[in-house]
């Protein structure tokens, strides 16, 4: 199993809503201390990647945020803004909860 996690961006939509949201959570990783983990023994990293499609695009067509998808898991996110990162980083990654408000089913 890779000791790596993933956020994978949308960047194809949305007039540069997905780099700004790539940028943020990049921000609160850092800022909350959970871009490198020690899980069970084995360092973890989290890692956020863009990307130019992601097949989500009917879930944020109804507004105006990105899509993500975090692995290994593969929880798809959508409509998912700059100022959501920080709840976003807090809940995924230091809790362990998938934020429901923003969950979309692929």
């Amino acid at each position: 199993m890779s000791n790596t996690r993933r956020f994978f961006v949308c960047t194809r939509q949305k007039s540069g809503v997905g780099e700004d949201v790539a940028k943020a959570l990049k921000k609160e990783l850092k800022s909350q201390g959970l871009g490198k983990l020690l899980v069970d023994g084995h360092k973890q990293r989290t890692q956020v990647q863009t990307c130019n499609c992601l097949d989500l695009c009917h879930d944020c067509k109804k507004g105006p945020g990105a899509a993500l998808v975090v692995y290994p898991e593969g929880t798809a996110y959508g409509n998912v803004q700059p100022a959501d990162a920080a709840e976003l980083v807090a809940e995924h990654l230091g809790r362990g909860h998938v934020l429901k408000r923003l969950r979309v089913d692929k």
